[in-house]
């Protein structure tokens, strides 16, 4: 009689099938296309069947268990768990916009990279095995334990119970509106709905996940979708990398095509058409800053330009598309004053910007020592900021929680960093590959020879044009500084790019997809356990049954989700300025308490409410008093670092409040120094 298999045999078992039903579907889609289907039907397929197989583990998977919908069982095999937590990481901004980034910025994008891979670094050494040690639910569940316990530091432990829930949520929410944004974008971009109908579809893939099974059913599912993922991720940047170096492996042609870059980077810099055109750029930055100075009286003059230009039109009987060209005109024109200086401000920024000369991919800081030495602060400032945030994700760390053991945390933190330099040292490559492409293949031709995929991406959003290219210096000839790209745009638009079958184009954007929706899962479920464990049952209703706190839990992830749908369809800003801001506000609020929860054993309840609090503010104040999107100015910041990187000053904020308040205040009760010897002690086999 053979014997049974073990949990991680049938998973393994079940993931290969999964794997090679995948692999089949890629090839039928490839087959129908071959046949005729058309673009939109593969659009559709590929959306309709993603989300259904969600549905459908989340449906397997629905549990009511407090255990299981919490923290999946405790019994995730350490692969399986960091595979999860891979997906769980890898959102839309690593797979959509990361590599856009890296296009648009050089070697300045590389922050990202650094930061979050170094950040997994710390939450296997500073946080992870401590959390899955303390065995409980929740970040909050572990703050409110070590910063309280004893009947005297009962109302300690409900201030820090509490903050930390404030904190859960506001970096949570912020991340996961970022999510929900992409789930629009791809969902629009490959079905053709309205942005905000594409939405509301991926949300309900999201919530049959997170809303059945909790932490069981969202890790079952994000397993399937790192497969997505990495299938989605590697095929485009394995096909570029064969085409332009003869070699399918993006890491070693990056560095064959990157000198090959620099030299084409430094023919288009010194062709006169490039300087002519960023000349024009500059003029017309030059006629908005005259207007400007000029306001109002050249709003005045210039909305009566437009009126006199309609009604000679009219008066000349001209053609209809001349006139309502002239009509479209006057429409657009700013309605006050007020609005024409935004506008305005906007347009000379946008023109001042084409007309910059070209940035060297791979050259560190470029610019004039000052804003050489700028850039470089704001590097590593981003990569600190990033690095501590990542050790502090609630959606993260809640994940330590989920297997059976401190050494399989520990194991499944080696695989999840496996998993993510997968992708991760894929980027930079697929970044160079791609602009060395349109660099060679779309830079010098002819605009009536223009590849399909650049008119296509041209009209996918006419408001908030993600592509455009102009004739600006009238030459029928494309410059480099003629073409704008959006950073969000990039990866979905490499298939494409690439030549290869629209069927590649699907599976990208199921990719793309599956980053967001895992995301959103774990985003989501932290938001609801907090609310309903910390919030509900720890400090409302302790009596509460196991059935009554999953489902208030439930309630609960649904209020959230809707909100945080209706937060996106607003267009909020790009993707990663908004996750940026989760990480700052994250690592100043959450990453000194527990960090010195652990290894500092004087750490007080009075040091983490203060240091809490005073690591929140500052880092708001920052955000609020620097980023022009929210009411501040450039002009506030402090030793020009950028506002994403706020935590650099709220997290140093947030450490040395803790240590000073907790220096002039009672030391802690022995339950907590007895916390902190139990979590640190070595596991006991």
């Amino acid at each position: 009689m053979k014997p049974a298999r073990t949990f991680f045999q049938r998973l393994r078992y079940y993931y290969s099938l999964f794997t090679l039903g995948f692999g089949c579907f890629l090839i039928a889609l490839a087959a129908l296309e071959q046949e005729g289907m058309p673009r939109v039907w593969i659009g559709y397929l590929f959306m309709f069947a993603t989300i259904v197989l969600y549905a459908l583990i989340g449906v397997i998977s629905r549990t009511s268990n407090v255990l299981e919908y919490y923290v999946a069982g405790r019994r995730v095999p350490a692969m399986f768990n960091g595979m999860a937590t891979a997906a769980d990481w890898i959102s839309a901004a690593s797979f959509i916009s990361l590599a856009g980034g890296l296009y648009l910025h050089g070697f300045d994008g590389l922050a990202y990279i650094m930061g979050w891979t170094g950040g997994y670094c710390l939450v296997a050494l500073l946080i992870a095995p401590y959390l899955r040690k303390f065995a409980q639910y929740t970040i909050p569940d572990f703050l409110a334990e070590r910063y309280g316990g004893a009947e005297q530091a009962e109302r300690g432990s409900r201030a820090v119970r509490i903050l930390a829930v404030i904190a859960t949520i506001m970096v949570s929410f912020t991340y996961v509106v970022a999510q929900i944004y992409a789930v629009g974008l791809i969902a629009s971009r490959f079905t053709g709905v309205d942005f905000s109908v594409g939405i509301f579809l991926g949300l309900a893939s999201i919530l049959v996940c997170s809303f059945l099974g909790g932490m069981r059913a969202i890790t079952w599912t994000q397993v399937a979708q790192y497969i997505i993922i990495l299938v989605a991720f590697l095929i485009p940047a394995m096909w570029l990398s064969a085409k332009h170096s003869d070699n399918p492996i993006p890491q070693v042609a990056y560095g064959k095509l990157l000198p090959k870059l620099s030299a084409r980077e430094h023919v288009l810099q010194e062709d006169p058409k490039e300087a002519e055109v960023r000349a024009i750029y500059r003029q017309r930055a030059a006629d908005y800053a005259a207007r400007l100075a000029a306001l109002p009286a050249s709003w005045e003059a210039g909305r009566i330009e437009v009126q006199r230009k309609l009604d000679s039109v009219k008066a000349r009987n001209a053609s209809l598309l001349e006139i309502r060209s002239a009509e479209r005109e006057l429409v657009a024109y700013p309605k006050n004053a007020d609005e024409a200086e935004r506008m305005w401000t906007e347009a000379r920024e946008q023109n001042l910007l084409h007309a910059e000369p070209i940035t060297p991919h791979a050259t560190p800081y470029p610019g004039d020592q000052a804003t050489s030495d700028i850039k470089r602060n704001n590097f590593l400032a981003l990569v600190f900021c990033l690095m501590l945030g990542t050790a502090a994700l609630p959606h993260i760390l809640m994940r330590s929680y989920t297997t059976p053991s401190v050494h399989e945390t520990r194991v499944s933190v080696f695989w999840t960093l496996f998993f993510i330099l997968l992708i991760y040292l894929t980027i930079p490559a697929l970044a160079v590959l791609v602009k060395y492409d349109i660099y060679n293949s779309l830079v010098g031709i002819d605009y009536a020879h223009l590849p399909n995929w650049v008119s296509y991406w041209t009209n996918v959003d006419k408001l908030n044009p993600l592509f455009s290219i102009s004739d600006v210096n009238r030459d029928g000839v494309v410059q480099l500084a003629e073409i704008s790209i959006d950073a969000d745009v990039l990866v979905l638009a490499t298939p494409e790019i690439a030549g290869l079958p629209y069927v590649i184009s699907g599976l990208v954007a199921a990719g793309g997809l599956a980053a967001a929706l895992s995301t959103a899962d774990g985003l989501l479920l932290a938001i609801s356990n907090a609310l309903s464990h910390d919030v509900y049952y720890k400090l409302v209703d302790r009596g509460a049954s196991t059935q009554k706190r999953v489902t208030i839990s439930k309630l609960l992830l649904l209020a959230v989700a809707f909100i945080a749908a209706y937060a996106a369809s607003t267009k909020p800003g790009d993707i990663l300025s908004l996750v940026g801001a989760a990480f700052s506000l994250a690592g100043s609020t959450l990453f000194p308490a527990l960090a010195l929860g652990v290894f500092w054993k004087r750490a007080n309840h009075q040091g983490a409410i203060a240091g809490m609090t005073v690591g929140f503010l500052v880092c708001i104040y920052y955000m609020l008093h620097t980023n022009p999107v929210l009411g501040g100015s450039a002009a506030n910041q402090w030793f020009h670092i950028a506002p994403i990187s706020a935590g650099i000053f709220g997290v140093p904020a947030g450490l040395l409040t803790i240590i000073g308040v907790s220096l002039l205040t009672r030391a802690p009760e022995r339950q907590a120094a007895a916390l902190v010897d139990y979590i640190r002690a070595p596991e006991q086999h």
